[in-house]
């Protein structure tokens, strides 16, 4: 691979992302300016934190085959096999569920199949070992050399990634609001932000493992945990994939009043999450808070 395939700015990324603002009485009633900070018109094929978690892990490559992992439904798995299009290189996607390999590809797995990636199904206890040298082991000795990336993209190249999500916002807000899958993106953007900013986490995953796995995160990518974060573990809506009645409701309302196609899964919670909490008085008169849009439906 030549390195004008490895430039990815050659696929024109909107960097930095817009900020706009988000005229809202359920936070201008406490004080509180809305700001959403639109990562999701980054790349139409790359959108949102994918690009940023993925684009030195992609340079590290360096046009090798990737080899991945996710659900049926992953938006990590989509954003890989279409980088894997753009730029010329083979993927190889290890989708959780040995029960699918026999079925119709749904929309998103048929996406990454179009896109050339290789899809390999497997049962779901080894998809819980795949980190082990076992498993690992097992899926190089099929495919051959690998650049292994984890499930949801997260990793020290990625942390460091989205540092620059927080660089774009240095001086313009107190609190980020991100929702979270893996840590990744959180990891990298507390430690892109300055002093008297934080940022927050709102997990759409059950099992409050996640603020380890963000301090673990950090100590790879920058020696020890970094900036000021924390998370909020209340609006999972029943874990990851889960959602209500009340949330779909919450996304269609908010879809009226400003515009925005929300996305249930991760940018529905986080917002839902942000109007409690203005409502509880977490942020004080006077403040700026910033939702990163890290998706589209």
């Amino acid at each position: 691979m030549t390195d004008e395939k490895l430039d990815l700015s050659r696929l024109q990324p909107v960097l930095p992302s817009p900020l706009q603002p988000a005229e809202d009485e359920r936070f201008a009633r406490h004080g509180v300016t809305l700001l959403l900070k639109r990562d999701d018109l980054i790349h139409p094929d790359l959108p949102g934190n994918k690009w940023r978690k993925l684009a030195l892990n992609l340079r590290a490559a360096a046009g090798r085959t990737v080899l991945t992992f996710g659900g049926a439904y992953s938006n990590h798995l989509r954003a890989t096999a279409a980088a894997g299009r753009l730029l010329g290189f083979p993927t190889v996607g290890v989708v959780r569920g040995d029960e699918l390999a026999g079925r119709p590809l749904n929309a998103s797995l048929a996406r990454c199949a179009a896109d050339g990636m290789r899809l390999h199904f497997v049962d779901r206890a080894t998809y819980r070992a795949k980190a082990s040298t076992d498993v690992l082991e097992g899926l190089l000795s099929l495919f051959g050399e690998c650049v292994v990336i984890p499930e949801g993209g997260s990793n020290a190249l990625a942390a460091q990634g989205c540092t620059e999500l927080g660089r774009e916002l240095l001086g313009r807000t107190g609190t980020v609001a991100v929702a979270c899958g893996t840590g990744g993106t959180l990891a990298g953007l507390a430690a892109g932000l300055g002093h008297g900013q934080r940022a927050l986490g709102i997990p759409v995953l059950r099992g409050g493992f996640l603020g380890a796995a963000v301090r673990d995160l950090q100590r790879e990518a920058f020696g020890a945990p970094t900036g000021q974060w924390s998370l909020d573990e209340r609006f999972h809506f029943g874990g990851y994939a889960r959602t209500t009645p009340e949330l779909h409701a919450f996304a269609d309302d908010f879809e009226d009043r400003h515009g925005l196609p929300v996305e249930r899964l991760y940018v529905a919670k986080l917002l839902y999450g942000l109007t409690v909490l203005a409502g509880e008085g977490a942020f004080a008169p006077g403040s700026t808070v910033t939702a990163v849009v890290t998706g589209r439906p």
